[in-house]
């Protein structure tokens, strides 16, 4: 099956381009998303006039990554873990902790789009590849530290008088503006 490209496909063509694939492909993924059309000589005349509005779209969209890329760069992230004997991680570093410690340092992306050949299982800094755009990827410094350790619990009796004693707090100067309205 030829279609035309709309938007660039990893590892099958960019826009514009004419690309023979399956059948199946073509009809159950590439059109219905809006990837692609079935080059026919119809089809590819108003490609053609098309053509502009889609590439400033893809370039806007480059811009974009491109903005995304610096201030991926441009923001150090540290993930804290906790470790056992001779600094071994206890479990690993995946792509899910690294995209939740992004989203806690300003930067909101997709965390399938963090490159990560394997799980981080040690101590020390990383640069992460991010794949922002087909021709632009961003590089993140990620640094994993030892968590600062366990924090104590403090005993069940000593958690709940804080607390007593702040509702009592609160009570007495109910009691209060109830007193000076009863006076008034």
């Amino acid at each position: 099956m030829k279609l035309i490209l709309r938007a660039d496909v990893d590892s099958l063509g960019r826009l514009g381009d004419i690309v023979t694939v399956k059948p199946g492909f073509g009809r159950n993924y590439l059109i219905p998303q809006g990837m692609a059309k079935p080059a026919t000589k119809a089809n590819l005349k108003a490609f053609e006039l098309e053509r502009r509005k889609l590439q400033e779209q893809a370039d806007s969209l480059r811009t974009q990554a491109e903005g995304m890329a610096e201030k991926i760069a441009s923001t150090p992230v540290e993930i804290e873990v906790r470790v056992g004997d001779g600094d071994k991680l206890y479990g690993s570093v995946t792509t899910a902790n690294i995209g939740d410690a992004m989203e806690a340092a300003g930067i909101e992306i997709d965390r399938r789009k963090i490159l990560l050949a394997e799980p981080i299982r040690s101590l020390g800094e990383f640069e992460i590849e991010i794949k922002l755009h087909p021709d632009v990827r961003g590089v993140l410094n990620l640094t994993v530290a030892r968590h600062g350790g366990p924090i104590e619990e403090l005993p069940e009796e000593t958690a709940t008088e804080p607390a007593e004693a702040t509702e009592e707090v609160v009570a007495t100067d109910a009691e209060s503006e109830d007193a000076a309205t009863a006076e008034a």
